[in-house]
């Protein structure tokens, strides 16, 4: 059993692959779709403030330097000694392979002696969903300590050479329409490379804040909302979604099939009420939440586009939260998926600007068929 019965993030740890790649450089080291520029990109990077971010490729040959599982192993030594790691828990959005798993690519990468290990699929909540099986392990009493993990390496999916194909396939099309669908051609100028980790014990830090986790609250509206971001298949009219394994193979390239999309429309109209508003308003009266409550408040944003309509979703539930009380890194970290809250999380604590007694709420949302979390910390001293 867990005698204490709470669980401390005592250390957190992040790490970004390469120098930060500023959005005039983005295209030299993605490359071009079909040679010619994006004309998706400036506007796309006008909305989502993103200035700079990290990509595990080499700019000068277009080789990647690290693969999703070093990228993680990368985070989980910044954390200092692995050596006694009861529960290995790892979260990811597109892992180097399709089996086995990416928690027993990250064992083998740190070779470090034998411990449990689990790896939780998704896009954005992915690392989340690890943290709370890590959290899980630690309250129940299952594991003295565990390693939490959130990652991506979409670089590579985001490289021109993986849309060769499709340019050549659809050479017509693409002569009135130069890049390509929107939908596709957007999340190339969204999303980056890195990884973060934390360390979850019973007790807090003996020298340090800690942070303890108070609780974390996960809310899927699948039952109602389609897929709105997805990678491996096709969607249909209907709304359904066609998996890669229903085509021929030789159309997989030819379709850009691997190609991470997203519906635009459905999530502009959808995300903010479908993953965030409706789990607030129940944690508001299952919890008794007040805006009070909050000292930080950490949300992961794929852009700052979505900034204004989340501040006013706040407001009109009653939970406005002042803009100094807001933290993200997005502008200079940019979108990292399941990783940006360990990485959020990690130059809060690591700012200076935290005291003994704040109280965190995270959100994380996800928009692969619009599920919602939301997470509350609180700082403590090596007292508890």
């Amino acid at each position: 059993m867990n005698p204490s019965g709470k669980v401390y993030i005592t250390r957190s740890s992040a790490f970004l692959p390469n120098a930060p790649v500023c959005n005039d450089e983005i295209e030299s080291v993605l490359g071009m779709i079909g040679g010619k520029p994006s004309r998706a990109r400036r506007i796309v990077l006008r909305n989502n403030g993103i200035r700079e971010r990290y990509y595990a490729i080499d700019p000068a040959t277009g080789h990647t330097t690290h693969t999703n599982a070093q990228l993680t192993a990368a985070a989980i030594r910044g954390l200092g000694s692995t050596a006694n790691i009861d529960c290995l828990a790892t979260g990811t959005s597109i892992p180097d392979q399709l089996l086995p798993n990416h928690g027993v690519m990250v064992h083998g990468e740190l070779g470090i002696p034998a411990c449990e290990v689990v790896s939780t699929a998704g896009i954005c909540l992915a690392g989340l969903t690890a943290l709370k099986y890590a959290y899980m392990a630690v309250l129940c009493g299952l594991a003295k300590n565990a390693v939490a993990t959130g990652s991506e390496a979409v670089s590579g999916v985001l490289h021109a050479r993986n849309f060769a194909a499709e340019s050549e396939h659809r050479i017509t099309e693409l002569d009135k329409h130069p890049e390509i669908a929107f939908e596709k051609d957007f999340l190339r100028w969204m999303l980056s490379d890195g990884a973060g980790a934390f360390l979850l014990q019973n007790r807090p830090a003996d020298s340090k804040l800690s942070l303890r986790i108070d609780w974390i609250d996960i809310q899927s509206q699948a039952d109602k909302m389609e897929v709105c971001m997805y990678a491996g298949g096709e969607k249909q009219a209907d709304g359904s979604l066609k998996g890669w394994h229903a085509f021929p193979a030789g159309e997989w390239a030819g379709r850009s099939l691997f190609a991470i999309k997203q519906d635009v429309r459905l999530l502009n109209e959808n995300v903010v009420r479908q993953t965030f508003g409706k789990l607030l308003e129940k944690i508001m009266a299952s919890r008794g939440l007040t805006p009070a409550a909050v000292d930080w408040f950490l949300p992961h944003m794929s852009s700052e586009y979505f900034r204004q309509p989340l501040a006013e979703h706040m407001q009109a539930l009653g939970f406005a939260v002042p803009p100094e009380k807001w933290f993200t890194n997005l502008h200079t970290k940019g979108n990292t998926g399941s990783a940006s809250i360990f990485i959020m999380l990690d130059e809060l604590l690591k700012s200076g600007n935290l005291q003994a007694g704040h109280r965190l709420l995270c959100f994380v949302p996800e928009s692969g068929r619009f599920t919602g979390s939301l997470m509350y910390l609180t700082a403590v001293d090596h007292a508890g």
